[in-house]
C-alpha cells in the first residue's frame, strides 16, 4: 500500500517508524514531516489543512491509506473531504467524520455527549460572552479549586486550575472578553476539580467494534515534580502501574463500552482513534477530555509496545473488521522523555544544531524526532518539543534511566528535559 501520514511531530514519528515495518507498506508519504520522518519515508511540503493539495497529492500518488495525525484537520473536516469527493472516496481515511471529531474540537460538545450516554464525567456548566455576568456569579459561588477550559483547540494550554475566585475571575474575563486564548475562549467549560491521578486510555474504533491499545501517563508540567506551566507533553510512561484488571473492567463498562455505544446511537462516522484522558478518584474513573487522535508524547510509548502490524490493524478499523484482530502488547515498560528548547513554552529560539544523532544507539533505545528540520547535511531543531527519547526496561526507574542517559549524550544549545518522569510510581 502507499501510505500518507499528516502531521510533522513526535507522534508522526513514531507512526512512520512502525508503519515502515509492515510488509504491507509500500511507499511512506509524510506531509509535512520532520528531520526524523525523512530517514524512513518522503516528506512532502504540503500543510495540513491544505485539503486540496493533499488530495491532489493522493490522486497523483496513488495513495491508498491516509492516517491524520493532527488534531486540526479532522476537526476540520478532512475526513468528509477525501470521502466526498469520488476521487478520492476509496482511500483509506483513518480519522473520525468532522462531527464526531467535534468530541476533541468542543468540551462543551463532548461534555453534553457524556451526559447524554451516562458516562462519568466531572459537573459542569458553559458560559459565552451572551451569559458572561451569569458565569462571573457562578465562579463567585463555586467550590475550590475551579477547572476553567477553552470550548475550543487551544494546543493543549486552554485548561486553567484556579486555587482562588480572584484568579478564576480573572481567567475567565482573560478568556471571553479578551481572547486570551482566540476563537476556541469565546465559550468556556467550567467544571469542578477532581482530585486524583490521570492516565491517558486508547481506543481504536471502527465505529462498531474496538480494540484497546496500551495505556499510558503523560506529564504535562515543565518541571520536575510536575511543577511549573503546562506544556504540549515532557514524557510519558507505559503500562500504568495501577490499571489492574479490576480497574480496566470498571473503564471498559463505565466509560468505553458507552462512549462507542454513543457514537453508534448518533450514527457518527468514526473510524480512527478515541484517545480517553481519565483521572482516577478513589478507585472510579471519571472522563477529563476526548482526543480524536493519537496522543504526542503518549504515541511514543504505546506504538513501540504494541507487536501486531500497525497498517493490518488500521486497514481492519477502515474495513470494518476489528472483531478480527487480536492487540498483542509487549509485557515490557516504555518510558518516554522529551527534550525541549529553551524557554519552552513560552517564547523560545530554533535553528540550533542538535549534536549526537549519529551516536549508536543502545539496543533498548529509539529516538523520535518532533521539531526537526535537515538544513545542509545538520539536523537543527525547529520547535518547542524537539525530540523524544523511548527507552524500553523491566520497570519504569531503568526504563527512565536509559533515556536519561541517551539524552545525557545529546546536545543542542538551550537542551532541557525533565529527569523525573514516572517520578511517582519509581
Amino acid at each position: 500500500m502507499n501510505i500518507l501520514l499528516i502531521g510533522s511531530g513526535g507522534r508522526e514519528h513514531t507512526l512512520a517508524w512502525k508503519l515502515k515495518q509492515s510488509p504491507l507498506c509500500q511507499q511512506l508519504y509524510v506531509a509535512p514531516g520532520n528531520a526524523g520522518t525523512a530517514q524512513l519515508g518522503t516528506n512532502v511540503a504540503l500543510a495540513i489543512t491544505d485539503f486540496i493539495g493533499l488530495a491532489s497529492f493522493c490522486i497523483s500518488n496513488k495513495i491508498d491509506m491516509m492516517i491524520v495525525g493532527p488534531e486540526e484537520p479532522l476537526v476540520k473536516g478532512i475526513y468528509d473531504f477525501f470521502k466526498n469527493n469520488p476521487n478520492t472516496s476509496n482511500i483509506h481515511v483513518i480519522g473520525p467524520s468532522k462531527e464526531a471529531s467535534r468530541l476533541e474540537g468542543s468540551k462543551a460538545y463532548a461534555k453534553a455527549f457524556m451526559k447524554r450516554h451516562n458516562i462519568p464525567t466531572a459537573a459542569y456548566r458553559e458560559f459565552d460572552a451572551d451569559n458572561f455576568e451569569e458565569g462571573i456569579g457562578y465562579i463567585k459561588t463555586h467550590a475550590l479549586p475551579v477547572v476553567l477550559k477553552a470550548d475550543g483547540l487551544a494546543a493543549g494550554k486552554g485548561v486553567v486550575i484556579c486555587t482562588n475566585h480572584i484568579e478564576a475571575l480573572a481567567e475567565f474575563e482573560l478568556m471571553i472578553q479578551q481572547a486570551k486564548f482566540g476563537e476556541a475562549g469565546k465559550r468556556v467549560v467550567i467544571e469542578e476539580f477532581l482530585d486524583g491521578i490521570e492516565l491517558s486510555m486508547f481506543v481504536l474504533t471502527d465505529g462498531k467494534n474496538y480494540v484497546m491499545l496500551p495505556d499510558a501517563k503523560d506529564y504535562k508540567r515543565i518541571g520536575n515534580g510536575n511543577t511549573g506551566p503546562n506544556t504540549g507533553g515532557m514524557g510519558a510512561v507505559s503500562p500504568v502501574p495501577f490499571v489492574d484488571d479490576a480497574f480496566m473492567q470498571k473503564v471498559k463498562e463505565a466509560i468505553i463500552e458507552p462512549t462507542i455505544a454513543g457514537l453508534i446511537a448518533e450514527e457518527l462516522d468514526y473510524k480512527g482513534v478515541v484517545f480517553i484522558g481519565l483521572i482516577k478518584v478513589n478507585g472510579e474513573p471519571f472522563v477529563i477530555e476526548y482526543n480524536c487522535r493519537f496522543g504526542d508524547p503518549e504515541t511514543e510509548v504505546i506504538i513501540p509496545r504494541i507487536e501486531n502490524d500497525l497498517v493490518e490493524i488500521l486497514l481492519a478499523a477502515s474495513q470494518q473488521r476489528l472483531n478480527e484482530i487480536t492487540i498483542k502488547t509487549s509485557p515490557r515498560t516504555a518510558v518516554t522523555v522529551v527534550a525541549v528548547s529553551g524557554g519552552y513554552p513560552n517564547d523560545h529560539e530554533t535553528g540550533k544544531e542538535i549534536h549526537g544523532l549519529n551516536n549508536t544507539l543502545p539496543g533498548d533505545s529509539i529516538i523520535f524526532h518532533s521539531g526537526t528540520r535537515q538544513e545542509n547535511n545538520k539536523i537543527l531543531t525547529n520547535g518547542g518539543r524537539v525530540m523524544a527519547i523511548t527507552s524500553f526496561g523491566d520497570n519504569i526507574e531503568e526504563a527512565a534511566e536509559r533515556s536519561n542517559q541517551l539524552l545525557d549524550s545529546l546536545f543542542f544549545e538551550g537542551i532541557y528535559f525533565r529527569n523525573d518522569i514516572g517520578f511517582e510510581f519509581r
